[in-house]
């Protein structure tokens, strides 16, 4: 019987092996960096020559915003004399966040993930090799959690990654999750690509994630999921645990949805471009499916369909189902909203449809929703809205927010911390109706109404479909 050659023996003699084969180049030919993709083959015993590649150009993200803690009866001049407050009680403190960044063009430009940088004050990024600068925001995308920053420097050329083609994953492939989890610096994992399409699992607009087991932690928010090709493939965005650290369960979002966020961004858009279907969809469940007599529950419903939008030109009608975008399939609208959300902009999309039982295709085309001047103001004067920044309705910032079935009007995109607005929990995406009695259709009729002293308010808002009256004070 034979005897085996030990493991570790085995291993030396391979590992001496490559170095003989490294050892072989001519001289001039050592003294130039390799910054070639690796190939399979060489991934057999280590991951390094990827990592080395990808990690120059994931950084740190550092955010700092100040939060004022006071109290709005501080601002009541009788409440600080009878209780001999002070002016300028309530003091504020620094709250900072720790997330990652992936730099994905040589100018400086990053992408992150909004919650990273939501409402910070002062950004930072720190690089591997030391370096750190302020950053400054370019576009944030709260429908996909992906914001843009650039970094301020002068004339410097940073290293990147190029985006791949997420499309082109399958589920086993092989990825690395590179970020700063837990702020302990940068840390490399690696994993499989457990599932594709991953819908219903996060809390923005676009649910299709990549979903992988290669550990992701707290920290590790806008970090880089890449390839074994070096390509970029996704930016980490959350994970489902328990303990709240990793369980194997971590999502990214997909390169081919940051490339038109980063696509905006480079074209000098303060918000991403993209088309516009003038319809709004619900996802075929099996009762739905059963009424309709289809062979089984998928694709995307349309409920309803805006006059003159595409979605109406290309002859859609309420009750159609469509299940496919140019040839790939549709399982769900969450689906559908991916897919069309990352088509270019510009001629058209066949889509497949079931109406009444009949397959049938429609071509829609691909534009972006009509927009007009927004006239952003920040509420200032004393009122229940003090800290509201708000916006006219148009059919482009309706799609930008979601809402169903209303494009004119004011509405809230956000409210300052600490603000009266905040404390009474006005919302993002709230329309504002009528205050006390007069209806609001453009933002400077609802910095009238609140200029006027009122001892009680009542304010009419209309917030995901349903209209609330509110009275405050009194």
């Amino acid at each position: 019987m034979k005897s085996c050659l030990p493991v570790r023996a085995f291993l030396t003699l391979c590992l001496g092996a490559l170095a003989l084969a490294a050892a072989q180049p001519a001289a001039a030919q050592l003294q130039t960096p390799d910054r070639r993709v690796p190939s399979a083959n060489d991934l057999r015993l280590s991951y390094a020559p990827v990592v080395k590649h990808v990690a120059p150009a994931v950084v740190n993200v550092y955010a700092a915003r100040v939060v004022r803690n006071r109290n709005p009866f501080f601002d009541d001049p009788v409440f600080r004399r009878f209780f001999g407050v002070p002016d300028g009680a309530g003091g504020s403190q620094i709250q900072r966040a720790l997330g990652s960044g992936v730099i994905v063009d040589p100018s400086g430009l990053i992408v992150t993930n909004v919650h990273v940088i939501e409402g910070a004050d002062e950004i930072k990024v720190a690089l591997p090799d030391k370096r750190e600068f302020e950053a400054t925001v370019v576009l944030k995308d709260q429908r996909t959690d992906l914001a843009v920053l650039r970094i301020k420097h002068d004339n410097d050329r940073f290293p990147f990654l190029e985006l791949g083609n997420s499309d082109a994953l399958e589920v086993g492939d092989v990825v690395l999750a590179v970020g700063n989890p837990f702020g302990v610096g940068q840390t490399v994992t690696h994993g499989i690509v457990s599932a594709l399409a991953r819908t219903d699992v996060g809390s923005s607009n676009y649910q299709f994630f990549i979903q992988t087991d290669a550990a992701i932690n707290p920290g590790n928010s806008g970090g880089a999921l890449v390839d074994l090709d070096g390509k970029l493939i996704g930016i980490n965005n959350m994970i489902l645990s328990r303990s709240g650290g990793s369980q194997g369960i971590g999502f990214a979002i997909p390169s081919n949805m940051v490339r038109v966020v980063v696509a905006s961004a480079k074209s000098g858009g303060s918000a991403v471009r993209r088309p516009w279907l003038g319809a709004t969809l619900q996802t075929v469940t099996p009762d739905i499916a059963d009424s309709m007599s289809l062979k089984r529950p998928s694709g995307a419903l349309i409920s309803s369909i805006m006059r003159d939008g595409p979605a109406a030109r290309a002859g859609l009608k309420v009750g159609d189902v469509i299940v496919s975008i140019d040839g790939q399939e549709v399982d769900d609208s969450n689906t559908f909203d991916y897919r069309f959300a990352t088509k270019p902009l510009g001629g058209s999309a066949k889509l497949g449809v079931i109406r009444a039982g009949r397959d049938m295709v429609s071509n829609i085309a691909l534009e972006t929703a009509p927009d007009s001047p927004r006239d952003e103001i920040t509420i200032q004067s004393r009122s229940p809205l003090s800290g509201a920044k708000v916006a006219n309705l148009s059919p482009a910032l309706a799609d930008e927010l979601q809402l169903k079935n209303i494009d004119q009007g004011v509405v809230i995109l956000e409210t300052d911390n600490g603000s009266y607005a905040s404390n009474l929990g006005f919302q993002r995406g709230d329309v504002i109706e009528e205050v006390n009695g007069t209806h609001i259709a453009k933002t400077r009729d609802l910095e009238s109404a609140t200029k006027t002293p009122n001892r009680a308010w009542r304010i009419v808002i209309v917030r995901r479909g349903q209209k609330i009256s509110a009275m405050f004070g009194g």
